[in-house]
């Protein structure tokens, strides 16, 4: 990094080159894709992407990783703490893959392309499936107000889920339904009801 850009541009910079890099994979797909793609959408040097990412796959976790924030961030705000958990987790399933299906190409990209990258590309699909594993964990067991479960939902159990909900996620973009994943809010609710169910 340079001396002459400065935190604050730095920040400027790595978001014009995210915006840039999902533009030029949604036109293109990921394999398609340069970086000469990437900094022409991002209006930007050749230079200041390599200031910024050491590669186009460097460039693609942190796309991922913030594309996994927004999807995350999107799921929590449309959570009603006044209807029962099991209606939260419905809405918010239904905004979730809202916010996947706006761009199948991106989507496939983020959910199958990033599983090419290796270790890091493996790493970075991990955090977001915990970050998810979390808060769904949070949604049924820690209700405000409410006695603790009995049986509450266990950390593997929530993985479990997240998991059968990536498969079914990726099943949809193979076969070239990525624009109705509203299908798929019943059959995720559905599974996470049972993984409550479950007896330990």
């Amino acid at each position: 990094m340079t001396d002459a850009i400065s935190p604050a541009e730095d920040n400027v910079y790595r978001a014009r080159l995210l915006e840039g890099m999902a533009r030029a994979v949604a036109a293109k797909g990921y394999a398609d894709t340069t970086i000469a793609d990437i900094v022409r959408e991002a209006s930007v040097s050749r230079r200041t992407f390599y200031e910024n990412y050491a590669d186009k796959a460097e460039c693609l976790i942190a796309l991922y990783e913030v594309a996994s924030g927004n999807a995350i961030a999107v799921l929590r705000a449309a959570m009603d703490p006044h209807s029962d958990w099991q209606a939260q987790v419905e809405q918010a399933m239904a905004a979730y893959f809202g916010v996947l299906a706006r761009n199948p190409v991106l989507l496939r990209t983020l959910f199958i392309d990033i599983l090419g990258l290796g270790t890091p590309g493996l790493a970075a699909r991990r955090r977001a499936n915990q970050q998810l594993a979390d808060l769904m964990l949070d949604v049924v067991n820690n209700r405000p107000g409410e006695r603790k479960r009995k049986a509450p939902l266990q950390p593997m159990m929530a993985m479990a889920v997240v998991g059968g909900i990536n498969e079914m996620v990726l099943q949809a973009i193979e076969q070239g339904r990525a624009g109705g994943l509203q299908d798929l809010v019943e059959p995720s609710a559905a599974l996470l009801r049972a993984a409550i169910s479950a007896e330990f």
